[in-house]
């Protein structure tokens, strides 16, 4: 195994859901001799995150060709769950490269790639104002708007990204209604934050950003989030927990971020994965046992 490939993690005592990891994405397999996404590959990182407690994971896609890789996973590997959306980021650019019709037409092909049984999320979906300028924002606005739509016409989950777009994501989703379960993928907000979207009955997602040391932030907002709206995931390859920060990401070392999130909102480990269990159960249709 490479120097640069962490070691496996003690085992979680309860096992838990990555509810939003990208491993079609080269680095979720990087660490498996180079490989790419193939079936093998993909079997292998997922054999390896069972082993530490983290038998199932949610594929998430972020583009079409990646929404439809996400839908071939999905139906070869039993132990993923999807979830299929255009990008925040990926509205404006193919409006910017086709037109508004690129766009309506890569939707199109979205919405019925969500109508696959085993796909279970709208997402990611939501608003980034760091990378979209502003000249953008009102076709990634119109995006966001449609995948909320989706989302509760097929009674599906939503997972939204949020970039320094905290204030018009909650205004977006009062104005047209949020579907009956939504996930804020990568919690990023504080804890006034969080209590705003705790009283609005959403999920808070936490990445391995909470084991950064400069992010006090958003271990405070952890600790105001109430047991049965928390879930933890990986985003792999991206925010890799520390003291691996740097590395690719990936499921097997979703361990890490169950523990300093249980650290910062001062609950047993064995307590947070079992609610981590029941809410993933209730957010994505998983089994609790």
């Amino acid at each position: 195994m490479s120097d640069r490939v962490p070691p496996l993690p003690e085992p979680l005592p309860v096992e838990v859901v990555d509810n939003h990891c990208h491993i079609d994405i080269p680095g979720s397999t990087r660490d498996l001799a180079g490989a790419k996404a193939t079936d093998e590959a993909v079997a292998e990182l997922l054999r390896q995150a069972a082993s530490v407690g983290v038998p199932r994971a949610v594929q998430i896609s972020y583009d079409l060709p990646s929404a439809e890789w996400t839908v071939q996973a999905i139906e070869a590997h039993p132990q993923l769950l999807g979830g299929v959306a255009l990008h925040p980021n990926e509205g404006p650019r193919l409006a910017a490269d086709g037109g508004f019709e690129a766009f309506e037409s890569a939707f199109e092909q979205i919405e019925k790639l969500a109508e696959h049984p085993r796909v279970r999320v709208i997402g990611e979906t939501g608003l980034d104002y760091f990378r979209t300028e502003p000249e953008g924002r009102e076709v990634q606005q119109e995006s966001f708007r449609r995948h909320i739509a989706l989302a509760k016409r097929l009674d599906l989950t939503m997972q939204i990204h949020d970039r320094d777009a905290h204030a018009d994501v909650l205004r977006i989703l009062r104005e047209e209604g949020a579907p009956e379960q939504v996930v804020f993928h990568a919690f990023s907000g504080d804890a006034a934050m969080a209590r705003e979207c705790v009283a609005a009955g959403y999920v808070l997602s936490f990445p391995g950003v909470i084991t950064f040391k400069n992010a006090p932030a958003l271990r405070e907002a952890a600790a105001v989030v109430p047991l049965d709206q928390v879930l933890v995931e990986t985003d792999a390859p991206f925010l890799t927990p520390h003291p691996y920060r740097g590395r690719p990401n990936a499921p097997r070392l979703l361990p890490l971020t169950v523990r300093a999130l249980a650290a910062a909102a001062g609950h047993d480990e064995d307590v947070l994965c079992a609610a981590l269990v029941a809410t993933g159960a209730r957010v994505f249709g998983l089994p609790t046992g």
